[in-house]
């Protein structure tokens, strides 16, 4: 228990808050303790009723049975590997940037959700995060199911495929796919590539919530030109070997 102990702290705050809500609010509603139908997204629920909280719990819920059991746990796998690798290499340094990178996909997902009628946005919310950090670091090698390498700017559409070919699932990855690149653009390619003003920045008040963090050497808030250095991506190429399920090396640990 200890060594659990130890391990939950050092998990940086919004990926364990993420983290342990996502497992939380899914394992109260298959024990019954919390009623599926209110968890997820429905519009007209949402706006004649004000229930509120559902594009929150949308985002967090994911119906456990026997059939989604594996999926969950994969998605809780991306999760806990790409938002912890985003917290603490990404925004180190500037955690009310990271928040508000969380709240932008959110509010993000639950509009496309709103008018695709999605009722869960697990999966995109998820995909969404890893989506940027592929981009982030696109000149990693990363390694997929029986050992086949490739850099990791393909892996979202690689998991897209898998998905297409497993399951019906291909439409949330593509909104995943969609909100993370959303903010991918907005935010790095059309400020520095295009020479475009900067179109999100984060809300004072966050800023002022989360402040920044002096010190130490991050290259946040500028995306990856050309090759990133040999030693991520030999850090990446181990991990592979770490986790052969099939999201790569990047769901190994740091």
């Amino acid at each position: 228990m200890s060594d659990f102990q130890t391990w939950y702290k050092q998990v940086p705050p919004f990926t364990r808050i993420w983290l342990t809500a996502t497992v939380g609010i899914s394992l109260l509603a298959k024990i019954g303790l919390l009623p599926i139908s209110y968890l997820i997204l429905q519009s007209a629920p949402f706006f004649y009723k004000l229930q509120l909280w559902r594009p929150m719990t949308a985002v967090l819920f994911y119906p456990l049975n026997p059939a989604t059991g594996f999926h969950f746990m994969m998605n809780c796998y991306f999760l806990y590997n790409y938002s912890l690798r985003l917290e603490s290499d990404h925004y180190k340094q500037k955690p009310g940037d990271y928040f508000f990178m969380l709240f932008f996909n959110w509010i993000l997902c639950v509009i496309v959700g709103l008018v695709m009628d999605l009722p869960i946005l697990m999966d995109p919310m998820v995909l969404s995060v890893l989506y940027i950090w592929c981009k982030l670091n696109q000149d990693v090698i990363v390694t997929f199911w029986f050992g086949t390498r490739f850099k990791a700017m393909y892996l979202p559409w690689v998991l897209l495929g898998m998905n297409m070919i497993l399951s019906s699932g291909s439409i949330f990855s593509l909104v995943g796919i969609f909100v993370g690149h959303a903010y991918y653009f907005l935010k790095f390619s059309y400020p520095s590539e295009l020479g475009g003003p900067a179109l999100i920045e984060t809300p004072f008040f966050i800023k002022r919530y989360f402040p920044d963090v002096q010190g130490g050497t991050h290259g946040f808030g500028v995306p990856p030109v050309g090759q990133r250095p040999v030693q991520q991506q030999q850090q990446g190429d181990m991990a592979g070997f770490r986790h052969a399920w099939g999201v790569g090396h990047t769901l190994g640990r740091n």
